[in-house]
C-alpha cells in the first residue's frame, strides 16, 4: 500500500494535528498509559528505576528503510522491533518507548492507522509501554524514529568492547538475502537470547547486525587483531551468497565473542536446551594482525552498508 494518498479527503490534512492524535490514541490501544504515563501530557512519568538504563533510538524512513510493497503494519512493528534488537545486544529488556513522527500533509490515513496498529500489537508483544511521541510536518517527509528506553536484565550488560586475540566469534541465526526474503521486517529481535548471553561469564563481548557482518565486525575486534572468518562455515539464508551473509545488512542477529578457553561444544549444548529453534555458529576467532589462516575470508573486500557515502 503507498503510503500518500490520491485525495486530500483521505490524507492527515483532512484532520489537523489534534484530531490526528486523538486517532493515534485509538490505535495504540492498550499499548500506551493514559496521561501522565502515556500519550497526553507534555512529558510521560516514568516510575524511578533501579541500576543501569539502557537507551537507543532508530528510525524509519521512507523509502530509504521501506516501500510500498511493504505493508503499513510491519513497518510499525519493524520500527519497534530494530530498537529492540539494540537492547538485545546488551542483554537488555524494554521499559518504555516515545515516537516522533515527521509526515508530509498527503499521508494516507488508512495506511497511517495500519503503521500505528502495527506498533501497537508489536509494543503488546514485547511488553512496550509507549509513553509518548511528537508530530511535525515535513514537505515530501514520512519518517518516525523510536527512542527505547531499557533496563539491564540481569547482573551484566554486555557492550562491544572487551574481546580478545583468541577469542571465537559466534553468530545466531542465518545471514544474508534480507531484502529479497523480507526477513528486513519479519525479523524477531534476539530478546530472550540477548539476555542469556549476558549471563554467560564466558561471553565476553556482543553487538546485533545491521548493517552487514563485514562491517559491523570490527566493531568487536580488539586492537592488534583481525576476524578471521571462515566461508564454509558462515550460516547463509537460503539463496544468499557469501558477500550477502557479508554485506546486505538487515540481518538483526547476535554477533558475539567467546572466550578462547570456553567449552565450545559445552557452551553450544547450552544453548540448544535454551534455544532449540535458534542457529548458533561458531564463525571463526580473533586472530593477529597479518596472521589470517588461508581459509579465511579477506573482509577488506566486502563492504557493508555505509550511511552518509557517495555513491559512484
Amino acid at each position: 500500500m503507498h503510503p500518500f494518498a490520491k485525495s486530500t479527503r483521505d490524507s492527515v490534512s483532512a484532520l489537523g494535528e489534534e484530531r490526528l492524535i486523538a486517532l493515534i490514541r485509538r490505535w495504540l490501544g492498550s499499548a500506551s498509559p493514559r496521561a501522565p504515563f502515556g500519550i497526553g501530557d507534555d512529558c510521560a512519568v516514568l516510575p524511578a528505576a533501579r541500576g543501569r538504563q539502557l537507551l537507543t533510538v532508530d528510525p524509519v524512513v521512507y523509502p530509504r528503510h521501506f516501500d510500498a510493497a511493504v505493508p503499513a503494519r510491519a513497518v510499525g512493528a519493524k520500527l519497534l522491533k530494530r530498537n529492540l534488537s539494540d537492547l538485545a545486544a546488551m542483554g537488555g529488556r524494554p521499559t518504555a518507548a516515545v515516537l516522533a513522527l515527521t509526515l508530509d500533509a498527503r499521508v494516507s490515513l488508512r495506511w497511517l492507522e495500519d503503521f500505528y496498529r502495527g506498533l501497537a500489537a508489536s509494543a503488546r508483544q514485547y511488553g512496550v509501554p509507549v509513553v509518548g511521541g511528537d508530530i511535525a510536518q515535513a514537505d515530501g517527509t514520512l519518517a518516525a524514529s523510536l527512542t527505547l528506553l531499557g533496563a539491564c536484565a540481569g547482573p551484566r550488560c554486555l557492550t562491544r568492547t572487551g574481546a580478545r586475540t583468541g577469542d571465537t566469534l559466534w553468530v545466531t541465526g542465518r545471514l544474508g538475502g534480507s531484502l529479497p526474503s523480507g526477513h528486513h521486517f519479519t525479523f524477531k529481535p534476539r530478546l530472550a537470547e540477548g539476555a542469556w548471553l549476558a549471563r554467560q561469564r564466558e561471553v565476553r563481548a556482543m553487538m546485533d547486525l545491521s548493517d552487514g557482518l563485514a562491517k559491523d565486525v570490527h566493531a568487536l575486534t580488539p586492537r592488534g587483531a583481525a576476524a578471521a572468518i571462515d566461508r564454509h562455515t558462515l550460516p547463509r539464508r537460503r539463496g544468499a551468497s557469501v558477500r550477502a551473509a557479508l554485506a546486505d545488512g538487515e540481518d538483526y542477529e547476535l554477533v558475539f565473542a567467546l572466550a578462547q578457553d570456553a567449552e565450545a561444544e559445552a557452551f553450544a549444548h547450552r544453548w540448544r536446551r535454551a534455544f532449540p529453534r535458534v542457529p548458533l555458529t561458531c564463525i571463526g576467532r580473533f586472530v593477529p594482525k597479518g596472521r589470517l589462516p588461508g581459509r579465511a575470508l579477506d573482509l577488506r573486500a566486502y563492504h557493508g552498508y555505509e550511511h552518509l557515502q557517495a555513491r559512484a
